[in-house]
């Protein structure tokens, strides 16, 4: 990329809306502001919800489902913001209740339950997985191991062992294609989701995973690498919602085509390259993405081929795509259509209604990621 090194390296977050000119305090308002209006706010805007004592959750409001996805993205937020109050309800009501201890998928996390903890379903989503360890690896950097299941390190390491090593004993899949070491859709298919790629996180699980799995992770993190360019449209940018092991798009059910699980493809590409300056791609898929979405109004986002021919449909999360857009102005900050970006995100709002919950969640983490916030927490004997 550019001669500017990673956060990893350096300890140094870009605060890329302050580099852009907006007011350091009214960054710091919106980004509280944005966080009240997910977890303390108004029915139009709330998506997590507190259970009794001690337990929480985050409703998919356009579902009425609790999410793995939603779980762990909650915890992600929590720990970035420093409410382990917060991350402690969602984790035990996740531990409670969408914990598998019997069947095929014992060790995973069942990725839909009712509100009441009832499961919907007993198969699990490895984007719920893999950030479910990352937050549970950064509340014990940030806060300290305690009792079951509050030993977080403990809890995301046999995690990530699951994930790599489930279906040795004859029962189950693991989560990641053990010969390619990109992850799947889900355990027991061979194709793959390009918004479950985060080779930011894998680096990290190499550095903290059990001894054994720490090369696993440090080979999938250069496989994503390898594999996100020949997903991603090497005009547009855009990548397709789930698809073969070589880019291919995969147009099971339809899914072929740049939609609401696309979108944040760009996010993660933007918070890779903030956490590792990886590569020069990074810059360029940046570029692209945004020069696409240029010319586009949020009101008329649609659902896109990768080659961005337009469908009649429009896009279900307009303002998350805003988002997870902006977010891949980290990458190339000195492009106009990286500022174009975030100052279209900066003016929208944050989502209400019954739609609310993915637009939102993409929402909070893209002003954690572009007021610097959305950080990598070490262990103190590994900060730069």
């Amino acid at each position: 990329m550019s001669a500017r090194k990673g956060a990893f390296y350096t300890g140094q977050y870009r605060n890329l809306l302050l580099d852009y000119g907006f007011d350091e305090q009214e960054i710091d308002s919106r980004l509280h502001e944005t966080w009240t209006a997910l977890f303390e706010g108004a029915d139009e805007t709330r998506i997590y919800y507190p259970v009794g004592n001690d337990m929480g959750y985050m409703l998919d409001t356009g579902n009425n489902d609790v999410r793995t996805e939603g779980m762990s993205y909650g915890m992600m937020m929590a720990v970035q913001m420093d409410r382990q109050d917060v991350f402690d309800r969602l984790w035990k009501w996740t531990k409670s209740y969408m914990y598998m201890t019997e069947g095929v998928h014992a060790g995973y996390f069942a990725w839909s339950c009712l509100p009441d903890g009832k499961r919907n379903s007993n198969g699990p989503a490895p984007d719920g997985e893999e950030y479910f360890a990352l937050s549970l690896f950064f509340a014990s950097h940030r806060w300290g191991d305690r009792e079951e299941p509050f030993n977080y390190s403990e809890q995301a390491r046999t995690l990530l062992r699951t994930c790599v090593h489930k279906g040795e004993d004859g029962e189950g899949y693991p989560m990641w294609n053990l010969d390619n070491k990109l992850i799947k859709f889900v355990p027991d298919c061979e194709f793959t989701d390009p918004s479950y790629h985060l080779p930011h996180f894998y680096e990290l699980f190499a550095l903290w995973s059990f001894p054994e799995d720490r090369t696993f992770w440090k080979e999938a993190a250069a496989a994503s690498r390898r594999f996100l360019p020949t997903a991603c449209h090497p005009v547009t940018g855009l990548s397709p919602e789930y698809s073969f092991y070589d880019g291919q798009p995969n147009h099971i059910r339809g899914y072929g085509h740049f939609f609401s699980d696309s979108y944040r493809v760009a996010a993660n590409i933007g918070l890779d390259a903030e956490w590792f300056a990886a590569d020069e791609w990074q810059r360029t898929e940046a570029a692209r993405i945004q020069a696409f979405f240029a010319d586009k109004e949020p009101d008329d986002y649609r659902r896109y081929t990768i080659e961005g021919e337009p469908f009649e449909e429009k896009s279900l999360h307009p303002v998350g795509l805003t988002a997870t857009n902006a977010v891949s102005a980290l990458a190339n900050p000195e492009d106009p259509n990286a500022r174009i970006s975030v100052e279209r995100f900066w003016q929208t709002p944050v989502r209400t209604g019954d739609r609310r919950y993915y637009d939102n969640c993409l929402y909070m983490f893209a002003m954690l990621a572009l007021s610097g916030r959305f950080r990598i927490w070490m262990p103190k004997d590994q900060q730069p």
